[in-house]
């Protein structure tokens, strides 16, 4: 009777935990996630009177200014297209970026990643990376001077119209230079150059012409109005980010800094900005130069908005005297070379830390590496993903063949075990101190069944967070019907795999569940088998739980990167070769058949 209820009790935790996994991993993130509504569009505010760049305001009438029509707050936002049409810009051309240069507040707020597809499907639109003011998801990069408290200066701002000097787009070689003078003797010239991939380096300068010394500080900032839509998973950071000096790597979702309102630092060797999950938009001033750094939250009238900043020190200008600054605005996909590389040649603090590498740092890049080392030879990220199995597997092989050398034993003791067993039937402890000396006698881990599942579980979650959040993995396909191994398998066994015209996923509550595709149900399969050659636990509950191990698995998976399912595949496939070998080697009879039999006609009782 114990023994029921004990049954009873893991098929109740097995599905408990199925559901429960099911309902914060495998849902569809897609109902948690925001819809951007049709907001007021306002103008980011000039910088305050204290000398730094303001957070957005709530604007006064008559403030708010839309590019095309300043001083008119529309009632809703223009489209992306007709508010870049209806400015004047400076083309952005290179093989990786399309966009535009505002000349109006002369910020970088239209850009397009052309090498990136919204979907599999390549004649989709490309990605959007900023937006300008006016638009239904602004997103852009400003740069500038503001002045010392009370100091009555006409200087650069959102609406200041700027001046081109020469012709020409600004593109890789070919930088262009907008000028501004602000009639009162101060003339100001920034310099906007591009690099092949997604490097902006912007240089400012400022001539004092007039007959008194002022004072100027330079900020950079990128803002975002609207909160994005964002995956919901916290394995993955995406909102605001920087590493600040020795404060280290900072991380503020969109609810965090709602709560916190604003954050500020004072540092030296800092880098910061906004990051989505593939793509961010960060600014990277001179290391050495000391900042005062900030995340700040708004809210202007129902639109909220984010902002992270810097402002530097003081540059005091007397009349004919000159001053420059230099930073640099990566707005791209965080491609993992392309963030090396940026990293070394500007000497940032630790700018690889803007992909999230996770926990697991110390395997998740080495793993990508590898991967990525392999992929330029083969090709194909998923034959990568199958050769990096093997390699783990090699690297693990002493391990796991001392695990399966022990289950070889207990295979051998099986009969003595089921003897005292039904000796001590009815005494469940003296049952357990009999098998633990047995265990001891015989020199036998009765956990070695579990041991090279643990010694993967690392592995396979830095794997997961490789495939989950490198942009190398998006839209990279396999063979067949795999077309993006960092998506689920997008087959199901519930539409026959395609062959019935039904979507499975839409069936309320049960959507979730019935995405089953083939390799999830391969990887259930090689795990069910794999279990089958291991000796039955004695206890019947311990017996139940890995009867079931396989099928929750089966469903667990099915809503991870198919990338992940096809390497737990692989695995399970690979260990079933070694452990038959291994199991025969030490004389144990391998009755995969038998335990097969047992599983689906049952075990024939004695009375």
């Amino acid at each position: 009777m114990t023994d029921q209820k004990n049954t009873l009790l893991a098929i109740a935790l097995s599905a408990l935990v199925l559901v429960v996994w099911q309902y914060f991993f495998g849902q569809p993130m897609v109902d948690k996630q925001r819809q951007a509504q049709p907001q007021q569009q306002t103008q980011q505010a000039p910088p305050t009177a204290d000398g730094r760049p303001a957070p957005q305001a709530t604007p006064q009438p008559g403030t708010a200014q839309a590019p095309a029509q300043p001083g008119v707050v529309p009632s809703q936002p223009l489209s992306r297209q007709a508010v870049v049409a209806n400015t004047s810009r400076i083309a952005i051309d290179t093989p990786r970026l399309r966009g535009s240069v505002n000349l109006t507040g002369a910020r970088i707020d239209d850009l397009s990643l052309v090498q990136y597809r919204e979907t599999v499907n390549p004649t989709s639109p490309p990605i959007v990376l900023l937006s300008p003011s006016g638009s239904p998801n602004p997103f852009y990069a400003e740069f500038g001077w503001v002045s010392q408290a009370g100091a009555d200066l006409r200087l650069p701002g959102p609406d200041t119209s700027w001046r081109q000097e020469g012709a020409g787009t600004l593109g890789i070689g070919r930088a262009v230079t907008l000028a501004w003078d602000n009639g009162q003797g101060l003339v100001f010239r920034r310099t906007i150059s591009l690099d092949d991939r997604y490097l902006f380096s912007v240089r400012d300068d400022v001539t004092n012409q007039g007959g008194a010394t002022v004072t100027l500080f330079p900020f950079g900032l990128v803002s975002r109005h609207g909160t994005p839509k964002v995956e919901g998973f916290y394995i993955l950071h995406e909102g605001l980010i920087g590493v600040m000096g020795e404060k280290g790597l900072q991380e503020y979702t969109y609810k965090n800094i709602e709560d916190q309102k604003t954050v500020t630092f004072d540092v030296t060797n800092a880098w910061l900005g906004i990051t989505d999950k593939y793509w961010a938009a960060t600014l990277l001033p001179d290391p050495k130069a000391p900042l005062k750094t900030r995340f700040s939250y708004g809210q202007a009238g129902t639109l909220k908005t984010y902002q992270t900043d810097y402002l530097g020190e003081a540059r005091a200008l007397a009349p004919g005297a000159s001053t420059s600054t230099t930073t640099h605005l990566f707005a791209g996909a965080k491609e993992v070379d392309a963030v090396d590389l940026y990293d070394r040649q500007l000497g940032l603090n630790r700018f690889e830390l803007l992909i999230d590498w996770g926990w697991f740092y110390f395997i998740t890049k080495p793993l990508f590496l590898l991967m990525d080392w392999i992929y330029r030879w083969v090709g194909n990220f998923g034959v990568a993903i199958l050769i990096v199995t093997v390699l783990i597997k090699i690297v693990f092989f002493p391990l796991a063949n001392k695990s399966y050398a022990s289950m070889a034993k207990m295979k051998a003791v099986q009969p003595q075990m089921m003897a005292l067993r039904d000796r001590y039937a009815d005494d469940k402890m003296k049952q357990q101190q009999e098998l633990m000396e047995l265990y001891k006698r015989e020199k036998i881990n009765p956990l070695a069944g579990c041991l090279p599942i643990i010694i993967q579980i690392p592995v396979f979650f830095a794997l997961y967070k490789v495939l989950f959040v490198t942009i190398e993995m998006r839209h990279a396909p396999f063979f067949g019907w795999i077309r993006d191994l960092s998506a689920p398998d997008p087959t199901t066994i519930f539409n026959l795999f395609g062959l019935i015209p039904w979507d499975p996923s839409v069936v309320p509550v049960l959507g979730p569940f019935l995405m089953l595709g083939v390799w999830p149900i391969i990887m259930g399969i090689t795990m069910w088998i794999q279990m089958k050659l291991n000796p039955a636990p004695p206890d019947p509950t311990q017996k139940m739980i890995f009867d079931w191990m396989p099928i929750i698995f089966t469903f667990m998976l099915a809503s991870f990167s198919a990338g992940l399912v096809i390497y737990w595949a692989w695995n399970n496939f690979l260990s079933i070769v070694q452990q038959s070998v291994i199991m025969r080697k030490h004389g144990a009879k391998i009755e995969l058949w038998d335990n097969l039999k047992e599983q689906f006609l049952g075990k024939k009782k004695t009375e």
